[in-house]
């Protein structure tokens, strides 16, 4: 059998077309786990916990026993899996736990002796992590062109545009599954783990290697209940801002637009109102309740834009930024262009 092999190693397996096989539990591949991995899990979540009740309370050789007990009935159908699942040809499939230990060396050591190329990660998901950790902790990010303006011009469906066009757009909010305000979250379910997202931007950030420039939305250092890296973060603040403005009969259409379903989830506007009450005041959010008990949705956008947003905004607009203004999203997608090749003569969508 060969030696554990380190993270950097295993990527570049992977970019080879290597099976990445994470043997956790699902709970623990849910929360995280290596971008492109498949789960193989030697024990349910029950089962882990079991296990782990049993090794507090007996001790490391009772709860290896038990797990033998639980496992050894399905080697075989975790081999053929695994097997199954790896490409023709490709390298040996790179199976990783938590640390590195027992689990993933047991599937290792097996798959080894029927014959089917597979090689374990040194430090598991732990070591994967520590990686994530230090790429961001170490990384001179490219340079960013950081688009900024109030809310409701529709600065993320800028950004996604030109993604479509292939410009290296780094996606925050997308990565987040968070609009990024006091209403962020409303209709979109739940956000990934910090984990998860944290490896979601270095996997985007990856993707985007080759560019000689980013371009992302300005965001706070929270995103919802996620935080974004502080080196990252500051290497946002520091950077070249273009400024995006629009009517306010547009903001308003672009909020609408984006939710859809706001009938449906109108109870769930109403803390989120009522949370607004210490910087708004009694008598404003009283309005604000009275506007939403009437489905008043256009009204009530303005109202918030006005009273709450726009204070807000204000106060992160850049010294210098290139400003622009927009009348619809067409023509934010085209003068937004025009901003990047001023600011970054050397763009091109290409460079992604």
């Amino acid at each position: 059998m060969q030696p554990a092999i380190e993270v950097k190693k295993a990527l570049e397996l992977q970019q080879r077309g290597a099976l990445l096989v994470d043997v956790r539990s699902p709970a623990e591949y849910a929360e995280s786990t290596i971008p492109g991995a498949i789960n193989v899990p030697i024990f349910d979540n029950a089962e882990r916990a079991e296990i782990g009740t049993l090794y507090m309370q007996t001790g490391q050789r009772e709860a290896r026993r038990r797990g033998i007990e639980l496992v050894a009935p399905r080697i075989p159908q975790i081999l053929e899996q695994i097997d199954k699942a790896r490409a023709p040809n490709s390298p040996p499939a790179v199976i990783f736990c938590w640390r590195g230990g027992a689990r993933s060396l047991a599937i290792t050591t097996f798959l080894d002796l029927a014959g089917i190329p597979a090689i374990q990660l040194a430090g598991g998901q732990k070591a994967f992590r520590r990686y994530i950790n230090e790429y961001f902790a170490e990384t001179d990010f490219a340079r960013i062109l950081v688009v900024r303006g109030p809310t409701g011009v529709g600065k993320t469906l800028l950004l996604r545009c030109l993604a479509e066009e292939n410009f290296p757009v780094l996606d925050l909010e997308g990565l987040a599954n968070h609009r990024g305000s006091a209403f962020g979250a409303l209709g979109l379910g739940e956000q990934p783990t910090q984990k998860k997202f944290e490896t979601l931007l270095w996997q985007r950030l990856e993707q985007c290697r080759s560019a000689r420039y980013l371009i992302t939305e300005g965001e706070s250092k929270h995103i919802g209940r996620l935080v974004l890296p502080e080196r990252l973060h500051q290497a946002m603040l520091q950077q070249t801002s273009v400024w995006v403005e629009a009517p306010l009969a547009y903001r308003i259409q672009v909020i609408l637009h984006d939710y859809p379903a706001r009938d449906a989830m109108a109870a769930a506007f109403e803390p989120a109102i009522v949370a607004l009450k210490e910087r708004l005041g009694k008598q404003v959010v009283a309005e604000l309740l009275d506007l939403l008990a009437k489905r008043d949705w256009s009204e009530l956008t303005r109202r918030l834009l006005v009273d709450y947003y726009d204070p807000l905004y204000l106060h992160t607009m850049p010294n210098n930024p290139v400003n622009i203004h927009i009348e619809s999203l067409e023509d934010g997608v085209h003068k937004l262009k025009q901003a990047i090749l001023q600011l970054l003569p050397e763009s091109s969508p290409a460079e992604q």
